[in-house]
């Protein structure tokens, strides 16, 4: 089967036509986990199929995470997947893309550069703080769309100098905090300047950090814009794989639209002969 590997900020991904492939469901989740094992396959944060639309989008995106797990959103794939549908045709500049948590609309802004607009805030809890061997955490909790793709937002000073091991463990023993149910995506960040921030995110499903999480982006821009700690406004958050732009427009006590700007990058187009995957009938 033919794939691409595209990455948007350093986070990155396989992609599969199944209008094309036509590979059962109920299949993917274990095509997800072999092809995106970095040592033994292609290697990628997670596995995007692009399907039929069933509630009028041009096209349905699936995304896998690595282990894979389903998850309902990613915005750094769905720009990629944007870049997908408009570069074979599947739909024009402006597209809309149907995902597990709700609608996505994406733009093409340049060749490289697309901006989405991410699934709005469901859920925000500014006052979440969580204790962790003792020691209790300033943290706020949002979902983005329904269902809701959960993240935990903590501030962390001298997040750039942090000890990777140490992070790693805080991170996860948040990841799945009792306060959490469902898992949560660990997002610590340190501003760095006006409208300007630093941000490192253990990702639920890749169990590590990624250089760089688009749903995460938008929850902490989220989160400082109802604490009036940035405008809202071309928020520009730098993490591991680059940087992206976070528009957040603000209604009170609540965040009405968000938008995820940044770039996208095709690594590479081939043929998947990984002799690990069995599918029946190929």
């Amino acid at each position: 089967m033919k794939f691409w590997k595209m990455n948007g900020a350093g986070n990155d991904f396989v992609v599969l036509n199944n209008l094309e492939e036509h590979l059962p469901v109920e299949l993917l989740p274990q095509i997800a986990k072999t092809l995106c094992e970095r040592h033994l396959s292609i290697g990628a944060d997670g596995l995007m199929v692009v399907d039929a639309p069933t509630q009028g989008g041009d096209y349905k995106m699936r995304f896998y995470n690595s282990d894979g797990s389903m998850g309902e959103m990613c915005g750094n794939g769905a720009r990629c997947i944007c870049r997908y549908g408009y570069e074979t045709g599947l739909a024009g500049e402006t597209q809309t893309v149907e995902t597990t948590a709700g609608i996505v609309t994406g733009k093409r802004i340049s060749s490289r550069l697309y901006r989405i607009r991410l699934n709005d805030p469901t859920t925000v809890k500014l006052d979440a703080s969580v204790e962790v061997d003792g020691v209790r955490y300033p943290c706020a909790y949002v979902e983005l769309g329904n269902p809701g793709i959960p993240h935990a937002v903590i501030p962390y000073a001298g997040l750039r100098q942090a000890d990777e091991n140490e992070l790693r463990e805080l991170g996860r023993a948040i990841r799945w905090h009792k306060d959490f149910p469902k898992g949560a995506n660990v997002n610590f960040y340190e501003l760095t300047g006006e409208d300007s921030l630093y941000e490192r995110t253990f990702e639920r499903g890749v169990e590590d950090f990624t250089y760089a999480c688009g749903t995460g982006t938008g929850s902490v821009v989220t989160v400082l814009t109802l604490q009036g700690k940035v405008s809202g406004h071309g928020v520009k958050v730098d993490m591991a794989g680059g940087q992206l732009m976070v528009d957040a427009e603000r209604n009170g006590s609540r965040i009405d639209s968000l938008y995820l700007t940044g770039p996208t990058n095709i690594v590479c187009k081939g043929e998947v002969t990984d002799e690990e995957l069995e599918l029946p009938g190929r």
